[in-house]
């Protein structure tokens, strides 16, 4: 995606230099808050037994986009799930995190190559809680078709593409209706805080709630929690670059506003650039920083994606408090200053801000395969193929995503989908993204579920059978193409 084609670009101040406005240093020469020292080193926390909460066959831990898809499409498959979320809802980032723009799930030809788990929930919500362009348009490239649907986040590349705004609450629902009507089972309010490792395989997890310290045993393990919290505790190899400055290490905290007419605003950035540019300006002057409203599923509703603040780590816990404060600090600045200066906002309110905080990358798995922006620019499809991404850019093919980016390298019995997956940075900046989650946690939840079924580590299944099963539950590959081919050549 390009600068210009971002939902929520930066607009640079007189004086600012290089750096443009909004984007801080952040933990750069910050001081941390005065505490008090501790006494002493450490506690020595006493040895215990811990019940045994529940046993099963696939334990889902992180009930966000590639958690969901994951816990969902093994009970599809019969496998007994469990899935584990520390908020009381579902949906991660998509919904908790007002993340409320779907990136593109359709290639540069508008056909939809991320589809199963990402079309069965997007397809139950209700119409008035989803708004896109409709299946025809997608894949236009029509000017007029081009210029309503890019400042709805519809159309990027002079392309229209289907990449949906979203209610968040009616997602949250969605997702747990696909969930329970599966058959999985759900613990809600719950954090993983320990792996269960025996004999070189992740067998369960140890968790904190209200009723204090409980372990669960399982088959399988799916580490949905997109930080590879699970990964790190059992010992499995990855890496980060969670230290550079760049908007794909940046953390933010959403928030949406309503009583506003997006349409108004959008008819004003179109029709008055110059004023609406000297408008962004005069607001990077005054605040030090600004950011963009984008689109929303109603046009009185918007949301902000929020300050990217970069320096911070999303696995600090001073960090995470820094930014919650910073972020609604500058959502209450960007409030005054559009309801007295911007068109479609004089009656503008907050209607909520994010109950979780946008991380997008802390820990990379190391895994049997790397998916790196090599293979995908030289158009690279993968033999253990389990699903497709749209490229970022229309000169290169949809990107091949293969199963063994999901695999650790040297620990069983444990699968890694989301945006911790084996990657690359440049690739990551992408397969972090909401329908590649849903993507990669399908791959998983079929590969969890078979594996116990055939009795075999998850690196040893039969790929061909994952695929059928993927194509059966909907999913879209490649090799389906080449089957075709091959199945026409024969006849």
């Amino acid at each position: 995606m390009t600068d210009q084609d971002s939902p929520s670009r930066w607009y640079e101040a007189e004086g600012a230099g290089d750096r443009p406005a909004g984007w801080f240093a952040g933990a750069e020469g910050r001081k941390r808050p005065a505490r008090r020292s501790p006494s002493r080193a450490e506690y020595l926390e006493p040895a215990r037994a811990v019940p045994i909460h529940a046993e099963t066959d696939v334990l889902v831990v992180g009930g966000g986009p590639a958690g969901c898809a994951a816990a969902t499409a093994a009970a599809r498959c019969g496998a007994d799930v469990l899935l584990l979320e520390r908020y009381g809802h579902l949906g991660g980032l998509s919904t908790g995190g007002l993340v409320l723009w779907i990136d593109r799930m359709t290639d540069w030809t508008g056909r939809r190559v991320i589809a199963g788990y990402a079309a069965d929930v997007l397809e139950r919500l209700p119409e008035e809680a989803v708004h896109g362009p409709a299946p025809e348009l997608w894949g236009a490239q029509d000017p007029a078709a081009v210029k309503h649907w890019r400042p709805r986040l519809n159309a990027f590349r002079g392309v229209v593409t289907w990449s949906p705004t979203v209610d968040p609450e009616w997602l949250k629902i969605v997702s747990l209706e696909l969930l329970l009507e599966a058959k999985a089972q759900l613990l809600l309010h719950c954090w993983t805080v320990q792996a269960i490792v025996e004999d070189g395989a992740v067998r369960g997890v140890v968790f904190e709630s209200k009723q204090g310290r409980r372990a669960i045993l399982a088959e399988v393990v799916v580490d949905a929690t997109g930080d590879l919290d699970l990964g790190a505790f059992a010992g499995a190899p990855f890496e980060s670059d969670a230290d550079k400055g760049d908007v794909s290490h940046c953390l933010n905290v959403p928030w949406c506003w309503t009583g506003v007419d997006m349409d108004r605003w959008i008819d004003f950035t179109q029709e008055s650039p110059e004023e609406y540019r000297r408008l962004m300006k005069d607001a990077a002057e005054l605040l030090g920083y600004a950011e963009l409203p984008a689109a929303a599923w109603r046009r009185d509703v918007c949301v902000f994606l929020g300050p990217r603040l970069s320096g911070y780590s999303g696995l600090d816990v001073e960090d995470l408090t820094a930014v919650e404060i910073e972020s609604r600090r500058r959502m209450v600045d960007h409030l005054r200053f559009f309801r007295a200066h911007a068109p479609g906002f004089e009656r503008a309110w907050v209607m909520a801000t994010a109950s979780q905080i946008g991380v997008r990358h802390t820990r990379r798995l190391i895994g049997v395969r790397k998916l790196a922006a090599s293979d995908w620019k030289s158009g690279v499809r993968h033999d253990d193929e389990i699903g497709v991404s749209p490229s970022p850019s229309p000169a290169f093919e949809s990107v091949s995503v293969p199963y063994s980016a999901l695999l650790p390298a040297g620990l069983d019995s444990l699968l890694a989908p989301g945006r911790h997956l084996a990657c690359d940075p440049s690739t990551q900046s992408f397969m972090r993204e909401i329908p590649q989650c849903w993507l990669t946690g399908h791959a998983a939840g079929v590969a969890a579920a078979l594996a116990v079924a055939r009795g075999k580590r998850p690196r040893d299944l039969d790929v061909r059978e994952l695929q059928r099963e993927l194509r059966r539950q909907g999913a879209y590959l490649q090799a389906e193409e080449r089957d075709s081919r091959a199945a026409g050549l024969r006849a």
